[in-house]
């Protein structure tokens, strides 16, 4: 058997050479499509490509394409694509004889411009459908799990990074931190929060204010975390702002919330810097819910607490020089502590009896009001929290 070689067109090769860097495919996937693509255009000139070798080669960026023909006495050629007639046979060969098999070396660049653009389409096609593919199945196990990005475009609504393979990972507004600020080139860590797929077209959303986000820190940073020995059961943000974490240990040598911590804040520092300043409290998880809510409301010290455990609600007691520590500024030490036990937490001054009647300036209420509705109702006179209470509703 004899094989004729023919030299191929330069913008074949180009067209083939085009899809072979492709990223995320591997290479029997690419090996499969491209001979795949190749026969279907085969089979649109020649009505079958049964009879058609296709050998692809992605690393060297090159291809043959071989047809296969029965030698047959002149005058009986009954399939011009499988069979040939002896004497055309003898042109390529001289001692072919009735029977044999002719394998010829295809030039796909005889096919003409149509045939090499309907290649070229159905090759882009194919491969920008298995590159979605294979980028949706990538992410979709990194959900939930810390990545890094380079700042590629910085939009009103959106920041867009690109990864070490050039995908591009997409972090919305509503998941930076406030105070987040970023410049082109440089390189962030953000948690993959989901993984959209409409229509066959991925795109990866990102997250920095998500929980799970300061919780994944956490496990990187402290090695009792990643061998079990403690567990984070609970994580409440305010992004940017302040944080609670609760915390576990199964082994009453450990003390969860120093191994944390860290000496002198060392486990957290990283953190807190990566989170733009974001205050970290870790806080003993209990099952004793009362004794949960009232280490989750520290720094302020309870003096009690009434449960309706079927509302999950609680009503908590405290000192009046506590109440404002139990609240927090702008409310959001008691937020965080509601969001860590997922109860609702009502904050109660306790008044002793030869205190009743005793008056509060309002100037006491400043980490709870805002100090322009203070000023507003001092200039009307106002000045105790009783004088609030026994004023007519109608006054202006």
């Amino acid at each position: 058997m004899a094989v004729k070689k023919e030299v191929k067109g330069p913008s074949m090769i180009e067209t083939f050479q085009e899809f072979k860097e492709t990223k995320n495919i591997d290479r029997l996937t690419l090996v499969s499509v491209l001979e795949e693509s190749f026969r279907n255009v085969i089979a649109k000139i020649y009505g079958s490509d049964e009879n058609f070798d296709v050998i692809v080669n992605p690393d060297k960026g090159d291809f043959e394409i071989h047809r296969n023909r029965v030698v047959v006495a002149d005058g009986d050629v009954a399939d011009e694509n499988k069979e040939i007639a002896l004497s055309e046979a003898q042109k390529i060969e001289p001692d072919y004889e009735v029977g044999e098999e002719v394998s010829e070396e295809v030039n796909f660049q005889k096919f003409g411009r149509r045939a090499i653009l309907n290649l070229r389409q159905t090759l882009a096609s194919k491969i920008l459908e298995l590159e979605h593919d294979s980028l949706y199945q990538k992410y979709k196990d990194k959900v939930n799990t810390v990545v890094s990005g380079e700042v590629y475009q910085i939009w009103k609504r959106e920041v867009l990074l690109m990864d070490d393979e050039g995908n591009e990972l997409h972090l919305p507004k509503a998941e930076q931190i406030p105070s987040d600020n970023y410049r082109k080139g440089e390189t962030i860590r953000a948690i993959v929060k989901e993984v959209q797929n409409e229509n066959n077209n991925p795109r990866i959303i990102l997250s920095r204010t998500s929980p799970i986000f300061l919780e994944r820190l956490l496990e990187a940073e402290v090695p009792e975390i990643q061998d079990g020995l403690i567990t984070i059961r609970k994580v409440a943000r305010m992004p940017g702002d302040r944080a609670k974490v609760a915390v576990e240990s199964y082994d009453d040598r450990i003390d969860p919330v120093g191994a944390c911590v860290g000496v002198k804040g060392s486990r957290v520092h990283g953190i807190v810097r990566e989170l733009c300043n974001e205050n970290i409290d870790v806080i003993n998880y209990s099952s004793n819910v009362q004794l949960y809510i009232q280490r989750a409301l520290s720094p302020a010290k309870v003096t009690n607490i009434i449960l309706d455990q079927e509302n999950r609600k609680a009503e908590v007691y405290l000192q009046p020089e506590e109440v404002s520590l139990a609240i927090g500024r702008g409310g959001m030490n008691i937020k965080l502590a509601s969001m860590l036990t997922e109860y609702t937490i009502d904050v109660f001054r306790v008044v002793n009896e030869n205190e009743a009647d005793e008056d509060i300036y309002l100037d006491e209420f400043a980490d709870e009001i805002d100090q322009w509705v203070i000023d507003a109702i001092k200039a009307i006179g106002l000045d105790t929290a009783k004088a609030v209470l026994n004023a007519p509703r109608e006054r202006p």
